[in-house]
């Protein structure tokens, strides 16, 4: 199979499922605390067919800190959250989102690549298995970091809204 690896999420589950040649590895996310959708400022998780179009922060450490998918420097830390009390944390790595879906999720006021949706690592105080992003998919630091290693820019990624277990069912 030449599309291994790649990426499935659920938004009923908030599980993101990484699919390899040697099996299935599974990480607990929290996606967009709106719900699933595509419209530009709604906040919400985009569904469809993606690719990752950039894997960044690959020489950084644990925790470092984005700001426009650039490094600033910082290591996130409780003393920092403290100082910065209203940002949106994004650590460690960024998986850039780029929809595949002309009119569901590229092109126009529904482009997942410009509304800068991510898969990221946030604080590991947030609690994943429930949907409280602004619209990315967040991970605990160390399992995006894990997850970047074993995916390249171009690694198809399905985002959707039903359980997994439910989609099995319908496959049985």
């Amino acid at each position: 199979m030449s599309d291994l690896p790649f990426i499935e999420i659920s938004v009923e589950d908030q599980l993101l499922r990484l699919t390899e040649r040697d099996g299935i590895t599974e990480y607990s996310v929290s996606t967009a605390l709106n719900g699933a959708g595509e419209e530009e400022g709604s906040g919400c998780t985009p569904r469809g067919w993606h690719r990752i179009c950039a894997v960044i922060g690959r020489d950084q450490p644990e925790n470092a800190v984005f700001r426009g998918r650039r490094s600033t420097g910082e290591i996130y830390s409780s003393e920092l959250a403290e100082e910065h009390p209203d940002r949106d944390w994004i650590l460690s790595r960024i998986l850039w989102l780029q929809g595949l879906e002309s009119g569901l999720n590229r092109f126009g006021n529904v482009d997942s690549q410009r509304r800068f949706i991510y898969i990221h690592g946030t604080p590991d105080t947030e609690p994943m298995g429930r949907p409280l992003s602004h619209g990315c998919v967040r991970m605990r630091n160390s399992d995006v970091i894990d997850l970047a290693e074993r995916i390249q820019a171009g690694t198809r990624v399905w985002i959707q809204v039903a359980s997994f277990q439910r989609i099995s069912c319908i496959n049985l």
